[in-house]
């Protein structure tokens, strides 16, 4: 009889060093960023920021070992999708601050109590007068129809992989992720041609909080993507179980879900612009 033989469906983790090691790190970068605000050398921030990225990289390993062996059943998948599902949400409640921010300053421009506050910031108008907004049939749409296209490619190949098909996995992956980068790129060059600033007025801040953070996410999702290429090049995942793919797509569609939101409200309504007269 095994010495270990396990008489549940449960994982139980091995002793980890990561979670001490990923917290120690974690506050040693908000030490260094705090640091860094008040002109004081950055270093100790990026000696926290190495400990986090290793910490990720050496727990998530672990995982990806505990998988390939097998302690991935089908009970602690469920509980996996449900801690992704929640991870999703609580991404969600992340831009809903953002949004609320926008459309708080959007609707509120001609609310008496909040004029003289808005008047700082906007003079009266919303967009801040004389602001040079983009045309969100230029860029914007362009980049909205490569999300949507990297959107395709990637349940081409979550498909492609449930059916067996590694090489259309492989080629799907690879689109994704071009998209990917090609979005961030034409977003770079859509913020240096900006016509406002992220300083000066709630317009800019709140645009380049939404759209900033939207491409912060885009970047992490193409790496996500990238990873999860790697692993299905060593011979990772299989049709019925492959949790660190289906994570990669879930995430990326969640992206280009905020990225039709971003693009409907603050591109497209934004730009229409109110202007209000107070006397």
């Amino acid at each position: 009889m095994a010495a270990h033989t396990k008489h549940h469906d449960y994982h139980l983790v091995n002793p980890s060093p990561w979670p001490f090691v990923g917290a120690v790190s974690a506050f040693v970068m908000a030490i260094g960023g705090i640091q860094w605000m008040h002109n004081v050398t950055p270093w100790i921030f990026f000696i926290g920021l190495v400990g986090v990225l290793f910490t990720m990289y050496s727990w998530w390993a672990d995982v990806i070992k505990e998988a390939n062996g097998g302690d991935h059943t089908p009970v602690v998948q469920l509980h996996h999708r449900y801690g992704m599902m929640l991870f999703i949400a609580s991404e969600v409640m992340f831009f809903v601050a953002w949004f609320w921010a926008y459309f708080d300053g959007f609707f509120m421009i001609d609310d008496t109590a909040l004029y003289a506050r808005h008047a700082l910031s906007t003079n009266g108008h919303w967009p801040y007068q004389g602001v040079e907004l983009f045309n969100p049939w230029h860029l914007p749409l362009f980049n909205t129809l490569l999300l949507l296209t990297s959107g395709t490619t990637v349940t081409w190949a979550h498909h492609a992989l449930l059916e067996g098909d590694r090489q259309s996995v492989k080629w799907g992956l690879i689109l994704t992720i071009v998209l990917g980068a090609l979005f961030t790129v034409v977003q770079a060059i859509e913020y240096s041609s900006a016509g406002f600033s992220f300083s000066g007025n709630i317009y800019g801040a709140t645009f380049f909080m939404a759209t900033g953070f939207h491409g912060f996410h885009v970047i992490i999702g193409t790496i996500f993507l990238i990873v999860t290429l790697f692993r299905l090049l060593g011979g990772d995942f299989t049709p019925k179980q492959h949790l660190g793919f289906e994570f990669a797509a879930w995430y990326w569609h969640f992206v280009d879900v905020v990225w039709l939101f971003l693009f409907a409200n603050i591109y497209v309504w934004g730009s229409w612009g109110i202007a209000v007269a107070h006397g």
